[in-house]
């Protein structure tokens, strides 16, 4: 818990930093706040190794689990997206998906998510289980920074910043698209397959994962096949990560399902 902590004042920092940067007239470069959010990611990395030894398996088979591991997957991916574009990468864009991670964060830590270091269930200790959620993950991860330049691009008025803010999306929705359909559709329907006999069978996150896939498809398909760009573009990324929201909260909080869990 106290490694998730430090992950999160480190987030905090950052986020504070960034807004510095951002507001500040001078055109310094922010050479920092990026460092403290591979930071905060690594000493959540270090709260997930440290839960799965004690509990001898993988630590990802609850909501405050994956809510740290999907903030941690997020703080490096925004490192990892800073350090290759540098003074290119809009800073506005980091820091709205450094935000999204803080509040992922703050749920985490929040009464409605306990946070008990408890062994999983025997269905649930799947190393296809693992793929499947660390994976998907990973490509949600990349959403996140859709989201955030889709965001910006809606807001944003200049014809130039326009363009690069429209590159940064595609190209942040076209790397997380194949490995989200891995992890939730392949990987998923494999566990599935040897959790319940079935590789497919309706349930609500199941029904949803698969609606969330269909709208990142029309985005990428309207920019491969009629050249869709502008708002309308924005505003299919910004859905398909609501839909993403709801896939993981929605469906725990509100249906019932196989796949909700606390």
């Amino acid at each position: 818990m106290i490694l998730s902590i430090i992950g999160f004042i480190a987030l905090i920092v950052s986020c504070i930093m960034q807004i510095v940067f951002i507001f500040m007239k001078s055109n310094k470069y922010d050479l920092f706040s990026h460092w403290l959010l591979l930071f905060a990611g690594i000493a959540l990395i270090a709260d997930i190794v440290y839960r799965s030894v004690l509990i001898e398996f993988i630590a990802l088979t609850n909501m405050y689990e994956s809510l740290v591991f999907f903030s941690a997957v997020i703080s490096i991916v925004l490192f990892t997206f800073r350090l290759r574009l540098k003074e290119q990468s809009p800073q506005i864009i980091i820091f709205t998906a450094s935000v999204v991670t803080v509040i992922l964060l703050a749920i985490a830590s929040s009464p409605i998510v306990p946070s008990d270091i408890m062994p999983p269930v025997p269905a649930l200790q799947s190393s296809w289980l693992v793929l499947h959620i660390s994976v998907t993950f990973v490509g949600e991860s990349f959403f996140v920074i859709g989201f955030a330049a889709a965001v910006y691009y809606l807001l944003t008025k200049d014809d130039e910043k326009k363009k690069k803010i429209d590159s940064i999306m595609y190209r942040a929705i076209a790397i997380g698209y194949p490995i989200y359909t891995a992890g939730a559709l392949i990987f998923g329907s494999i566990w599935a397959y040897y959790a319940w006999s079935r590789f497919w069978g309706w349930d609500p996150k199941e029904i949803f994962a698969l609606v969330t896939w269909l709208v990142y498809t029309i985005y990428l398909h309207s920019r491969f096949i009629k050249k869709l760009r502008g708002n309308v573009s924005a505003m299919i990324v910004i859905a398909g990560f609501l839909l993403t929201l709801f896939t993981f909260f929605g469906v725990n909080y509100l249906l019932s399902g196989l796949h909700s869990y606390k």
